[in-house]
């Protein structure tokens, strides 16, 4: 089961801590998916919302279809998304818990469906991403060091 990253949210890992990770299929009109596969997503402030029971992706930029003249697409439409009823459900009574929210990851290409991984995840504070981004340079130095020990 070969997958094609088509898009990644990176500011999403930066941003909250993540809990969970669910696959949902998204509802998209034919210009959208051909904008899509050839990557012209972006994921950057877009959200999951939970409405009547129903999942929907909020601002979510899919740029037009530059062959598709007068049937093209709004890029910026509340898009559905599609996921098991129970697992909705599941995601409603961790949504509720404080600080919960829900926020897409990447949009992905897997036996030619185009799929969205979301996540539950826990905003984080500014001093949590000061800690973040330490901890990531303390390791990018470490490694630095230990590649400069192999040379000799």
């Amino acid at each position: 089961m070969e997958e094609r990253v088509l898009t990644q949210n990176r500011k999403a890992r930066h941003d909250y801590f993540i809990e969970e990770t669910y696959e949902a299929g998204i509802v998209l009109l034919g210009t959208e998916v051909k904008s899509a596969r050839a990557g012209k997503v972006n994921l950057k402030d877009s959200y999951v919302h939970i409405e009547n029971g129903e999942l929907y992706l909020f601002n979510m930029h899919i740029s037009p279809y530059e062959q598709a003249n007068r049937f093209n697409h709004d890029p910026l439409r509340t898009r559905k998304l599609l996921m098991h009823k129970s697992e909705i459900k599941r995601l409603i009574g961790k949504v509720q818990e404080k600080g919960y929210t829900l926020i897409p990851l990447r949009l992905y290409l897997v036996r030619g469906k185009i799929k969205v991984e979301i996540a539950l995840a826990k905003g984080k504070k500014t001093y949590d991403k000061r800690r973040t981004l330490a901890e990531k340079d303390a390791r990018r130095e470490i490694e630095r060091a230990f590649k400069e020990k192999q040379k000799y």
